[in-house]
């Protein structure tokens, strides 16, 4: 089956709206964040926990599957799903971002992208065609087309460039696609040049993708013009699909995001801060290595239900993270997933109820912006 979309509620005042996609794999309620399984597995988590604490969508990378194992190993075993056992929705990006940040490693051409590969050196070519057949052969619910996401601070011209051969690319995809079941998204690019991000959420939001993605941000320019971007692309994505943006972000950035009609997000933030020892928690961030927390009975969040807040004191995980164990990135990241979960779950329950307007407002005064900066 395609990807489907249905709107459930609108906030009066905002763009902010609640919804559900549908996927062959199931349904899963927006605003939605997906967790990041950059190699198929969200690091440090069962896929049951994952289903336990409320996700229903996960993020895999198409550029590190198809190196290593590779993409028909994948098909071969049964397919993605099969392969991580996670039977619910899975959404795969089309490797263009990963290329993006290897500048020394790759040439782009209006073909594609040549790059050499980050594990043995090898030489690649990643075209259009490829990604989309990558991305199939790995079976996952949501893919990307392929895009070219520019730096910042970049010229006018690389900008203008990029957002030429994203249209390019983004027609080549939509004619590779075989697959009937599952959808294709279209990403916007345009760097910071409104201008460029309106011609290209004008021609890629033509070409009737199943949904609309907006990239080329956290590329390095900073919250105000991330936002600014984000404030100025996501009205001009076509309203009756999923919009999604990339690489997304902290509380503060995904509410903000939400209010400008956003639905979908994935960023590495909850597990990699986890891994780094930092906690999202009710009361701002926490950071379990200082040395405060040695003697600190109380669990990491006194406001939370999750497992490690149940389990465990602030005492504990400080001595398990200084002791390199293996379950103090298993129990900070449970954690910050859960984290994650909770707020999207709150912001989609304001939404339906009409009370996001004083949510914001809220969220505001207990300085979610920069209590949750990062780690």
């Amino acid at each position: 089956m395609p990807v489907g979309f249905r709107i459930e509620a609108r906030d009066p005042v905002s763009d902010a709206r609640a919804g559900v996609v549908v996927t062959e794999h199931g349904e899963f309620a927006t605003p939605a964040f997906m967790p990041v399984g950059t190699a198929a597995s969200v690091k440090g988590m069962w896929p049951d926990q994952l289903r336990g604490i409320g996700y229903g969508c996960l993020l895999a990378n198409t550029y590190h599957l198809y190196l290593r194992p590779g993409h028909e190993r994948i098909r071969g075993l049964g397919g993605l799903h099969a392969f991580m056992g996670w039977d619910r929705s899975l959404l795969t990006d089309s490797g263009g971002y990963q290329v993006f940040s290897m500048s020394a490693l790759r040439t782009v051409s209006d073909d594609g992208v040549s790059f050499r590969s980050h594990v043995d050196g090898s030489l690649h070519a990643l075209s259009p065609e490829l990604a989309v057949a990558i991305q199939e052969a790995l079976g996952s619910d949501i893919r990307m087309a392929l895009d070219e996401c520019v730096a910042y601070p970049c010229e006018r011209a690389e900008a203008e460039d990029a957002v030429r051969r994203t249209t390019v690319w983004a027609r080549r995809c939509l004619a590779a696609s075989r697959r009937e079941e599952g959808g294709l998204f279209g990403i916007v690019q345009g760097g910071m040049f409104p201008d460029l991000r309106r011609r290209s959420a004008e021609e890629i939001g033509a070409l009737g993708f199943a949904g609309y993605a907006i990239g080329g941000v956290s590329v390095g320019e900073g919250k105000e013009l991330q936002r600014e971007a984000v404030a100025a692309t996501a009205p001009l994505l076509p309203a009756d699909r999923p919009r999604y943006l990339m690489g997304v972000g902290t509380p503060g950035d995904i509410l903000f995001a939400v209010s400008r009609g956003v639905d979908m997000f994935d960023c590495v933030l909850p597990t990699r801060n986890a891994r780094n020892g930092m906690l999202f928690t009710s009361a701002g961030p926490l950071s379990i290595k200082q040395a405060r927390n040695k003697d600190d009975g109380r669990a990491p969040d006194e406001a939370c239900d999750c497992t490690t807040c149940r389990s465990f004191s602030r005492a504990y995980l400080r001595h398990l993270f200084l002791q390199k164990e293996m379950l103090a990135a298993m129990a900070l990241t449970t954690h910050n997933l859960h984290y994650y979960a909770r707020w999207m779950a709150a912001i989609r329950r304001a939404i339906c109820i009409g009370n996001f307007g004083e949510f914001v407002k809220k969220s505001a005064g207990s300085g979610v912006d920069s209590n949750f900066a990062g780690g």
